[in-house]
């Protein structure tokens, strides 16, 4: 049954309607950056650069990198952004722009997805300066409570448990993201468990004139713990996407990876004063492993 026009938005070109996205636009492996001012810092490194695109904070360039066809493209903050970016990639390998349609299941392309971002770190041995790939990812905010996402027995115990330690009157979700990037792009790197938050200030524990509900937020976040048979689960940094990606390319059946460039450490008040030199030997090290 054809999709209809009120649901997939196509603008007058036939791009898809945020991202201004033609199918043949994208590649098969994609970057994804928050800041729309980073997406040149990417492509620079590029032997060469076929389409750039902007509209609105999505901005798209396409290129080649050692031979391979690579986009990236920024997407803003939050996992409202997630939401568009995730549903609309989707929507260009998977329906058919001409007839509306759902390609058959047996044509179903997934995406190679990897999130190039910055993070700041909750425990104190995951240090300014490092590289981190988040194994889970654990959602606070709550574009989830929309979709069917499916969590394992292992998600759904960390989930209440967080709920719990939060004293929240709904329950986060907890996802686990692409094994197979993790070991392919994030094989040296610090292993960990990222924690997405609705918000910069409040959600992260910032005060700046407004109270918190919870004032020992930052240590609540510390301090979870969640022991199973597969050891100890606790949270080592934090960011405001990450969950989205993971939960959004489960249910769509894409490769999603998230990596953390650690700028500040909030159990130490550390924050690098080269923050750039940090996200771009995480920018490199990524197109040379993708």
């Amino acid at each position: 049954m054809p999709i209809a026009e009120s649901e997939l938005i196509l603008n007058k070109d036939g791009s898809v309607y945020h991202l201004n996205l033609l199918p043949d636009h994208i590649s098969d492996t994609i970057i994804t950056v928050g800041d729309p001012d980073r997406v040149p810092s990417v492509s620079q490194h590029f032997d060469s650069i076929e389409t750039k695109i902007h509209k609105r904070e999505f901005v798209t360039h396409v290129g080649y990198y050692k031979g391979k066809r690579v986009a990236v493209i920024s997407t803003g903050m939050g996992t409202d952004n997630i939401d568009i970016l995730m549903n609309e990639l989707d929507a260009l390998v998977n329906v058919d722009f001409v007839t509306r349609e759902v390609r058959p299941r047996e044509e179903h392309i997934s995406l190679r997805i990897i999130r190039v971002g910055t993070s700041g770190s909750l425990q104190a041995d995951v240090p300014v300066g490092s590289l981190l790939a988040s194994e889970h990812a654990v959602g606070l905010d709550s574009l989830m409570q929309f979709y069917p996402l499916v969590e394992t027995g292992l998600e759904v115990e960390v989930s209440a448990g967080i709920q719990q330690a939060l004293q929240l009157p709904y329950r986060p979700y907890c996802v686990r993201g692409s094994d197979l990037l993790r070991e392919q792009v994030g094989f040296d790197m610090l292993t960990g468990n990222t924690l997405t938050c609705p918000g910069f200030y409040g959600p992260q524990g910032r005060v700046l004139r407004l109270d918190l509900r919870l004032p020992n937020l930052i240590e609540a976040y510390q301090q979870f713990r969640h022991q199973s048979a597969e050891g100890e689960f606790r949270l080592t940094n934090f960011e405001m996407e990450t969950a989205g990606y993971y939960g959004l390319g489960r249910m769509l059946g894409h490769e999603v990876l998230s990596l953390n460039a650690i700028v500040a450490n909030r159990a130490t008040g550390e924050f690098a004063t080269n923050a750039d030199d940090i996200v771009n030997e995480l920018i490199i090290k990524t197109l040379d492993r993708i």
